[in-house]
Formats: C-alpha cells, sequence, structure tokens
C-alpha cells in the first residue's frame, strides 16, 4: 500500500513538473501564421498577434520551402469551402498540402502552435480533419471555448499531452498568444 502511495504521488509530481515546463517553455519569432482548411479565422489571427505587438508573417496556403528561418508556426484550422474555392484547390489538396507543412515543421523541429478561434462555425466534418491532423503535433493549444464544447480539444490535448487553454472570446485569444513569446 505505501509503495503505491509513493507511486502515486511520483506520477503526480512528474505530471505537475510536465505540466510547469509546458508553460514555462517560451515560443520564438519569427514566427509564420498558416490556415489548416482555408477559414477566414487566419486573418484573425495576425490581428491577435499585432494586439500583443508580436510581428508574425501570414502565408495562408504555406508551404514546407516556406519554414525556412521560421521559429515558431502557428495553425489556424477551420474548413472553409469559399475559401478554398477561393484557393483554387480542393479539400484534399489542402489536407496534403497541411501534411507536408507539419511534417517539415517536425523534421526542423519547429513548434506547432494551434489556434482554434473559429467556434462552432469551424467545427465538425471537414473542420475536425484539419484539426486532427495539426493537434497530432502541436504543442500548445488555444481555443475558443464554443469550439470545445464537445470536449474535442481536451481530449486531444491529453492524449498529445500539451496544455490547452479555453478563452471565451476570440478577443481574448490574444492574451495567451503574447504570453508565449514573452
Amino acid at each position: 500500500m505505501r509503495l503505491f502511495k509513493s507511486l502515486t504521488l511520483l506520477m503526480l509530481a512528474l505530471t505537475f513538473i510536465t505540466t510547469q515546463a509546458q508553460e514555462s517553455k517560451k515560443y520564438e519569432g519569427p514566427i509564420l501564421v498558416t490556415s489548416a482548411g482555408q477559414s477566414a479565422d487566419v486573418k484573425l489571427a495576425g490581428l491577435l498577434l499585432k494586439k500583443q505587438k508580436l510581428e508574425a508573417e501570414t502565408i495562408t496556403m504555406a508551404k514546407a520551402e516556406d519554414l525556412k528561418g521560421v521559429k515558431t508556426l502557428i495553425v489556424v484550422p477551420g474548413f472553409s469551402s469559399k475559401g478554398l474555392g477561393a484557393a483554387g484547390i480542393s479539400a484534399d489538396e489542402e489536407l496534403k498540402r497541411v501534411q507536408e507543412l507539419l511534417k517539415q515543421a517536425a523534421e526542423l523541429k519547429i513548434p506547432v502552435v494551434l489556434l482554434h478561434i473559429g467556434g462552432k462555425a469551424r467545427r465538425q466534418g471537414q473542420s475536425d480533419n484539419f484539426i486532427k491532423e495539426v493537434a497530432g503535433v502541436s504543442s500548445y493549444m488555444i481555443v475558443v471555448e464554443q469550439g470545445n464544447e464537445d470536449g474535442l480539444f481536451t481530449e486531444l490535448a491529453k492524449k498529445q499531452k500539451v496544455k490547452l487553454e479555453l478563452v471565451s472570446k476570440i478577443p481574448l485569444a490574444a492574451e495567451p498568444l503574447g504570453k508565449l513569446f514573452k
């Protein structure tokens, strides 16, 4: 029984230390912001970063070669058929682009921050495919609560063992973004 209690305390301590390390990890610029699904939310992400006086380049259809010199990749997942139509690509082509980008980021050891600010409108169906793809390599997630009503992001963050920061409204996502870099 004593051994069980000791092991339990050790596991709790390790979980606390891991969580503290994740929270204290500072991300660096240059920052690249891109979409995964071509929603207009990527433009809002750029405004949130500006609000925190953080410089970032936004390339809505970033490719692996765009990662040169980048220290942090922020990916804004959310499917938009209108956005894909404007970009002249299919959902499959977009998913392939995102997969190649994320693979290159992993190879270059560039941390990926998932920023989901689209709420319910950018959930279910095709959006969830992009969300799961990005979450699978993310080191941090910032999500507007309305997009997590079914607990998907909570589940993905636990599986990935990464910090999930929930905010009640889009403008409130600026502060946790700023903390990552300051």
